[in-house]
């Protein structure tokens, strides 16, 4: 009788910890975005599934079922185009080809500049250059003399124009010279900018690091370290470089770790982080204030006119805030990642332009000047690397050229330069001087009726569609063609340096309309009638479909 009691008893025991352990399990589903990018698992196994195929001259031109005429025109200015870039920058294109056979970087960025079923075809007949040969005031030079407006912004390093790195980047030299390259010893300028950084970021110690995808790291590990909990918070969609943890899915070759990848914006992901005991840090990259819980945009996805991108700073801002309130009650590291938003929007980052403090924060891109960099602020107590208590317990983090002198006497010229009047004044007015310029573009495409509108955080500007195509990821090099430097992911982000004049972005607004307004001539924006978004993706899976079973895509 006893033993039969004990076994319904341990039954129950067993029941009820299998109905918390579904509980648990429900919850986290709940929080994740109903989208792959919310799923890394399976987003991942999605994309082992997903087979390459390459659609043939005829099938590339009438992807969506466009009439001969259609498609003739189509060829005729695509042939137009690939004659004009070869004519103009001979020097460039032959440059990038050679070198394309020793720089893996290049094989990669060639080959996903569009989508992939179009990729094979576009590299084989239309060639682009990769190589600058000098930068001015909001322009670069190619190999050919040919000069572009730059709209890459060097990956966002480039907030102040090139002419301002420049100068600080040849200061920074001139001050560091009798130093050289002495190591592990630190030139006097590493203690100010340690200040300096500590009174913009609001808190008590730094570390530096060689880049950003380091700093983010090291946040991490220190978080770990001292709450004694495995996991971590990341986003849907969110980016914070390449490393395991933090790019769970696609792109990475190892499973997902400790890692909740849960959905922005949301309360169901307020409830797990209350209710759970297991989770170190939440990580945030404010850039996704753009388009929370969608993967960064790139046109080598952009299969149709799906894309949206709407900032709306007063529902972000207080995001952060109830987010940093269930941190600090459940003493969950709050990280920043303002590696790239970093000193874009404020002096003071992210942190001041949302009013949110973060328990550790980082930088990168811009604040080396020129130089490449990546920096953690954080309070004291996580900062630490160690346990005096007990000495072998450490947290280590070191790397050769951390604290470069060059790297570091750069970093004092640009925080210097950044207290100036001149940049105090870019401040003041960079969002009504950005939100100005996106509203003047998107009523010159609304008035030349262009299925086309631009959306900004502020100098970072994304392109969306308002119309059904399959072919929107023709637009960049319709730009390219006007002087206009993207990116190798196209359309997907565009970003502005500060020091465009009025004058630079009206010949930059010219110059986009006229680039839509040639592909719309040219038959690009040709949609049969009832086409839809979701008409295009089903086309496009029903292609994979038959390449799966080594079917030819429908012609």
């Amino acid at each position: 009788m006893i033993f039969l009691m004990l076994k319904y008893l341990l039954a129950i025991v067993v029941g009820v910890y299998a109905l918390r352990l579904a509980g648990r399990r429900l919850q986290l589903s709940l929080a994740k975005h109903r989208s792959l990018a919310g799923h890394s698992r399976m987003a991942k196994r999605v994309a082992g599934l997903l087979p390459g195929f390459s659609y043939d001259e005829p099938r590339f031109f009438s992807a969506d079922a466009a009439p001969p005429e259609i498609a003739s025109k189509r060829r005729e200015n695509f042939q137009r185009l690939a004659q004009q870039f070869a004519t103009r920058h001979p020097k460039s294109i032959a440059q990038t080809i050679a070198a394309g056979e020793r720089i893996s970087d290049l094989q990669f960025t060639r080959t996903y500049r569009v989508p992939f079923p179009f990729s094979r075809y576009f590299r084989e007949h239309l060639k682009l250059g990769g190589f600058v040969a000098a930068s001015d005031g909001v322009t670069v030079t190619d190999l050919d003399g040919q000069r572009f407006y730059d709209l890459t912004g060097s990956y966002g390093v480039n907030v102040f124009g090139y002419d301002f790195y420049k100068s600080c980047m040849a200061e920074g030299s001139e001050r560091a010279k009798d130093l050289g390259p002495v190591l592990g010893s630190l030139h006097p300028c590493v203690a100010w900018n340690a200040e300096r950084l500590c009174a913009i970021a609001q808190q008590d110690e730094v570390s530096f690091h060689m880049s950003g995808t380091e700093a983010v790291m090291q946040a991490v590990r220190l978080a770990r370290y001292h709450t004694r909990r495995k996991y971590l918070v990341r986003f849907c969609g969110a980016y914070h470089g390449w490393w395991d943890d933090v790019q769970p899915g696609p792109g990475n070759p190892q499973p997902p770790g400790k890692v909740y990848t849960l959905k922005e914006m949301a309360d169901a992901t307020l409830h797990v982080l209350r209710t759970r005991s297991d989770i170190a840090c939440v990580l945030v990259n404010p850039l996704q204030a753009m388009h929370p819980n969608k993967v960064a945009p790139g046109d080598s996805s952009l299969i149709d006119s799906s894309r949206t991108a709407n900032f709306d700073r007063a529902a972000y801002t207080a995001w952060l805030q109830r987010l940093r309130e269930v941190c600090t009650a459940r003493r969950i590291v709050l990280i920043f990642d303002e590696v790239f938003l970093g000193f874009r929007l404020a002096r003071g980052g992210a942190q001041e332009y949302f009013r949110v403090r973060a328990d550790l924060v980082t930088y990168g891109k811009t604040l080396a000047g020129g130089f490449p960099i990546g920096v953690l602020c954080g309070r004291k107590d996580l900062m630490r690397r160690f346990r005096e208590e007990r000495p072998a317990d450490i947290c280590f983090a070191r790397g050769t050229f951390n604290s470069h002198p060059h790297v570091m006497a750069a970093m004092q010229v640009f925080l210097e330069r950044i207290e100036t009047d001149e940049v105090r004044t870019i401040y003041r007015e960079l969002d009504e001087c950005w939100n100005r310029r996106a509203a003047q573009l998107n009523e010159r495409l609304n008035a030349a009726q262009l299925p086309v509108r631009v959306a900004n955080l502020s100098s970072v500007w994304t392109v969306s569609y308002t119309s059904p195509s399959h072919y929107n990821w023709m637009l960049q090099f319709y730009l390219r063609a006007e002087g206009l430097a993207l990116s190798w992911i196209g359309t997907g982000r565009l970003i502005f340096s500060l020091n465009f004049t009025d004058a630079d972005f009206e010949a930059v607004a010219q110059r986009f309309v006229r680039a839509a307004q040639a592909m719309q001539r040219d038959g690009w924006w040709w949609a049969r009638p009832g086409l839809t978004n979701r008409s295009i993706r089903r086309g496009m899976l029903k292609d994979a479909f038959l390449q799966r079973f080594r079917f030819r895509p429908r012609s």
